[in-house]
Order: C-alpha cells, then structure tokens, then sequence
C-alpha cells in the first residue's frame, strides 16, 4: 500500500481488482458507472480515504467506502483491506444475484436444436435478416 494522501480513481479501482485492467476502469469511470459520494466522478479524480463510491459493473452495483489507498495491484486478500462494502449493498447485490439465479435455471431447455427453417424463422422474427 502506498503512504500517499491521494490516488487517481481509476489505478483505485484497478488495485481494489474491480476491474482487471486501467482501461477498464477508465472506460466505466467515463461511462458514468462509478460515482463518488453521489456525485459523477472523472478518471482523474484524486481519491482520498472515507469517501463513498458507488461502483457499477455489469449487473452488480456495489457501494463501497474508501478505507485504504493503493497505486499498485497486488493480491485479492490486500485488495480486500483497501474498502469496506455497506452492509444494504452486499444484501441487495446477493438478493439480486440469486433472483439472476433461479431466472436462469427455471427458463425450460428447448426440446431440441432448430433445423434450419426454424433458425431462419427466428432470425427474421428477430430481425436478423
């Protein structure tokens, strides 16, 4: 962990392993997905310790309290030191996860693969085609 007062948003976020590389955390941090203490933060914002984030990647949403900074990447257990998650949001994100859960498994399989008049049914129904 680095002795720093300040990091840029996105080496945070990469570091805290919410996205696997910089880009990808720059590209959400541009895209609006991450937002510090309510309001919609750049890639360059100089992070200090105890602000609220609220972090969006694909279909989970995490609200996260800064505890600790850090430039550089290391292993899950460190990263895991540098936030805090709120309690409401670790719930919220698990009850969502496992609705996402039962969704999927209660869909009925199809009774067999589509030959290829119904494949090109469904691909202009869809408009494929």
């Amino acid at each position: 962990m680095s002795a720093s007062e300040t990091v840029r948003l996105d080496k945070w976020l990469w570091a805290a392993r919410f996205f696997k590389t910089r880009a990808l955390a720059r590209a959400a941090v541009d895209g609006g997905k991450v937002h510090c203490d309510g309001q919609r933060a750049k890639a360059a914002k100089l992070l200090k310790g105890g602000e609220m984030l609220e972090i969006q990647r694909n279909q989970e949403r995490f609200v996260v309290r800064v505890l600790a900074l850090s430039e550089q990447r290391g292993p899950a257990k460190l990263a895991q030191t540098l936030y805090q998650e709120t309690e409401e949001s670790r719930q919220k994100r698990e009850r969502e996860q496992a609705l996402r859960r039962m969704e999927y498994h209660s869909r009925p399989a199809p009774e067999h693969r589509p030959d290829k008049k119904s494949r090109r049914q469904l691909q202009a129904m869809r408009g494929k085609r």
